[in-house]
């Protein structure tokens, strides 16, 4: 069985649900949570914009084409995801991440991506 790490956010606070509606993260149940097996830390609450999707697709990980037997809908601008800790740096890195709820974003996104970068990209103005 898959036991899931505490969920506790980047700012060391309860973690906030990301999105039910796409439904994310790792275990499906709207948080960012994480565990061993989550070989792809999807920790980092993302808020999808058209750039990033077409990077992502650009860059291997089409989030916007939906996948009927996946029962997924496909990603648009201003969905709320999980996304891959790794890939938020790489864009980050590449001059296109997207917003970041900080509140949703799980304190192991903090092993691949520092806190200063994330705080570049909050979605919301929340005091440091």
């Amino acid at each position: 069985m898959t036991t899931p790490d505490p969920s506790i956010n980047v700012l060391g606070t309860a973690l906030e649900s990301c999105s039910t509606d796409p439904v994310t993260g790792f275990f499906r149940d709207g948080h960012c949570n994480t565990c061993t097996e989550d070989a792809g830390s999807h920790t980092v609450c993302a808020v999808m914009t058209a750039e990033f999707l077409a990077y992502s697709k650009y860059v291997g990980n089409d989030l916007s084409t939906p996948i009927p037997a996946y029962r997924f809908a496909g990603l648009k601008p201003g969905d709320r995801w999980c996304l891959c800790a790794a890939r938020f740096l790489q864009a980050h890195d590449e001059g296109c991440a997207p917003k970041v709820r900080l509140e949703a974003t799980h304190q192991r996104a903090l092993d691949i991506v520092p806190l200063a970068v994330l705080r570049q990209h909050q979605e919301d103005d929340l005091p440091f």
